[in-house]
C-alpha cells in the first residue's frame, strides 16, 4: 500500500468516527460499510460502561469525536509533510497500550500503520474492544490490512521495536524486559496550570474542562496548579462550579470520599467545594477528585523549576506565561504532531 492509500483509509476512518456524538448520532449514507458497522458502534459505545466504569457514553463520544476532527487529510498531510515515509520496507512494532482514557493507544496505532511497519497490540484490561473494532473497520475498507494488524493476548513474540506506557513502576519492568529492543517506554506524566490571577471567568472555565475531562485520568489533565502568593481560590471555584454534576458519577464520588477522608485524617488543610479538593503540595501527581498546588513568588523562578522537571510534565497551561504553554481548555485536542512526551513517534519508526 501507497501512503497516499493509507492516508486515504483513515480519512474514511475519519468520517465514519464524526457520525458518533452524544447529542447528534446521524447516519451519513455515503459512509463506506455503515451497514456493516454503524449500529455495532451504537452498541459498543452503550456497553464500554459495563466493560470500564470510567467509559461513560460522555468520555467515549469525547473521545471519538477528537480523533474524528483529527483524522482529515488537511491534518494527515501536514502531518507526514515532515517525513520521507518508505511503505515498501515494514518492520514488526510491538504495542503495550495504557486504558486509562478511551482510545489512549490510538496514535500508537496509526503511527505504526501510517508509517508502513506491521504492528502488534496489546490491549489493556481496561479497554479491549475500541480499537480492535476500529481496526476491524479499516480492514473491511482495505482488506491488506489484515496481513498487517494483529492483537496479541499472550506473551509478545517477533517484534523488531517496541512502544509501552505504563506507570512508573511498570516502566522499569519494561526498559529491563525490553533492553534488547528499540523502543520508547512511556512513564507517568500529569499536566500543571500557572494562573496569574488575572485570569477571566471563561478562561478559569476552560481551565475546569481541562480538570475533569476522563475524570481527571489522562496524563493531559491539570492536576497541579502554581499560583502567585496570596492569591484568592474564590473565583477558580466560582468558575469550576459549572462541572458540579461529576459527583454523580459514583467512581468519581467514592474516589472523592476515600481522598478527602484520608486528606482529613491525616489533618492536611483542604479547600473543598463539594466535588473538588485542593490540597498544598509540591507533587504534580494528585488523586482523582483532588488537585495539588503550590504558590510562587517569582514567575521566572518557576519557569526554571518546570524547565528542570520537564521528564515529569506533559502539559503546560497558562496564559502566555509559559512559552510554548498550552491555552486554558485546550489539553485535550492534542494535533497529530503532538507526540506523548515529546518524542516523535514517525521519527522512531523510520529509523528503527
Amino acid at each position: 500500500m501507497t501512503l497516499e492509500t493509507k492516508k486515504s483509509i483513515f480519512v474514511e476512518l475519519g468520517k465514519f468516527l464524526s457520525q458518533f456524538s452524544e447529542d447528534n448520532t446521524i447516519e451519513n449514507p455515503d459512509v463506506l460499510n455503515n451497514d456493516l458497522f454503524f449500529e455495532s458502534f451504537i452498541d459498543l459505545i452503550k456497553l464500554s460502561q459495563s466493560h470500564n466504569g470510567w467509559y461513560t457514553p460522555e468520555q467515549v463520544y469525547f473521545s471519538i469525536q477528537s480523533w474524528a476532527k483529527a483524522l482529515t487529510e488537511e491534518n494527515l498531510n501536514q502531518w507526514l509533510s515532515a517525513y520521507t515515509i518508505d511503505t515498501t520496507k515494514s518492520k514488526n512494532i510491538a504495542l503495550i497500550l495504557a486504558g486509562n482514557i478511551p482510545l489512549v493507544g490510538f496514535h500508537d496505532f496509526l503511527s505504526v500503520l501510517i508509517s508502513g511497519n506491521n504492528v502488534l497490540v496489546k490491549t489493556s484490561s481496561n479497554d479491549q474492544h475500541l480499537l480492535p473494532f476500529l481496526a476491524k473497520y479499516i480492514i473491511s475498507i482495505e482488506p491488506r490490512f489484515a496481513d498487517k494488524i494483529s492483537f496479541v493476548e499472550g506473551k509478545l513474540e517477533n517484534f523488531d521495536a517496541v512502544i509501552a506506557t505504563g506507570s512508573n513502576n511498570t516502566a522499569r519492568y519494561f526498559e529491563y524486559y525490553f533492553k534488547d529492543k528499540p523502543s520508547i517506554i512511556r512513564k507517568s506524566r500529569n499536566s500543571v496550570a500557572v494562573l496569574s490571577g488575572k485570569e477571566t471567568k471563561e478562561q478559569l472555565v476552560a481551565l475546569g474542562e481541562d480538570i475533569f475531562r476522563y475524570f481527571g485520568l489522562g496524563c493531559r489533565n491539570v492536576s497541579k496548579l502554581f499560583v502567585p502568593k496570596g492569591y484568592s481560590f474564590d473565583a477558580f471555584f466560582e468558575a469550576i462550579f459549572e462541572y458540579q454534576d461529576v459527583i454523580h458519577y459514583e467512581k468519581y464520588a467514592n474516589n472523592y470520599d476515600y481522598n478527602k477522608a484520608v486528606f482529613l485524617m491525616s489533618n492536611f488543610k483542604l479547600l473543598d467545594n463539594g466535588f473538588l479538593t485542593l490540597k498544598e503540595d509540591k507533587s504534580p501527581a494528585s488523586p482523582i477528585s483532588s488537585v495539588f498546588y503550590e504558590f510562587y513568588d517569582d514567575i521566572n523562578d518557576l519557569k526554571t523549576r518546570l524547565e528542570a522537571e520537564s521528564d515529569q510534565i506533559q502539559c503546560i497551561v497558562s496564559d502566555k506565561l509559559i512559552e510554548n504553554s498550552i491555552d486554558f481548555g485546550q489539553t485535550q485536542h492534542p494535533e497529530l504532531w503532538n507526540y506523548a512526551d515529546n518524542v516523535d513517534t514517525i521519527s522512531f519508526l523510520l529509523t528503527t
